[in-house]
């Protein structure tokens, strides 16, 4: 599975910038953005339909 991952700005919550990654880097990124304190908002990345 992939998530979109925004990051936001601090003063007024907006989207900074975006990415979209696989489930197994989403715990890397959040653990960075804890150490400072950067706000994120996560969420499934839409796919294509099969």
């Amino acid at each position: 599975m992939r998530f979109e991952i925004m990051r936001l700005d601090d003063v007024d919550g907006t989207a900074v910038d975006t990415t979209v990654v696989d489930a197994a880097s989403v715990n890397h990124i959040v653990q960075q953005a804890a150490a400072i304190g950067q706000r994120l908002w996560i969420r499934p990345a839409n796919t294509p339909a099969s």
